[in-house]
């Protein structure tokens, strides 16, 4: 059995370490400068520990109304164990108890792992950014999806919130 993942706050002192796992975690990844600014925005960001190494990191940036998901991330050896949905089940609960009334996410149009996610959690297209992720030595620019979910049906606290 796998030890339990502890969700905490992002630090500063994280910021170095989370910033190099995005390097290899994403083809258009957020620089350190990016979760600089998100923490001193007083955005809200987590990650999750595994025997004091971080496995999963998200950003979630709310607004009257309203919360956007900007980053949600899982190192690759710790997929497929349901983190990604208890980190986004997490941000989720933050962003209903705040009062947001609905929550938005954009996700590469490839990305089908995570579209599946977001579909089971109740995530629905509503808009796509045409050419909206930057073309790498890989990959070409591809489009992405603009996802919502409407957070006024589910009350906050009825998420699922402990670590697989």
């Amino acid at each position: 059995m796998r030890p339990p993942v502890v969700w905490r706050p992002l630090e500063a002192t994280d910021l170095a370490y989370v910033a190099a796992l995005e390097q290899q975690i994403h083809a258009a990844p957020w620089s350190l400068g990016n979760f600089r600014d998100a923490l001193a925005a007083g955005y809200c960001a987590m990650v999750g520990e595994r025997e004091g190494r971080i496995v999963a990191f998200g950003v979630l940036m709310l607004a009257p109304g309203e919360a956007q998901v900007l980053n949600l991330s899982v190192v690759p050896d710790a997929r497929r164990a349901g983190l990604g949905r208890t980190l986004l089940d997490r941000l989720i609960d933050v962003a209903a108890r705040a009062g947001a009334e609905q929550c938005f996410l954009e996700v590469r149009e490839s990305n089908a792992p995570a579209l599946a996610l977001y579909a089971a959690e109740g995530f629905e297209a509503v808009a796509r950014r045409e050419d909206y992720y930057p073309a790498t030595a890989t990959t070409p620019r591809e489009d992405a999806l603009v996802l919502r979910r409407d957070l006024v049906a589910r009350p906050p606290g009825h998420g699922r919130t402990t670590s697989p």
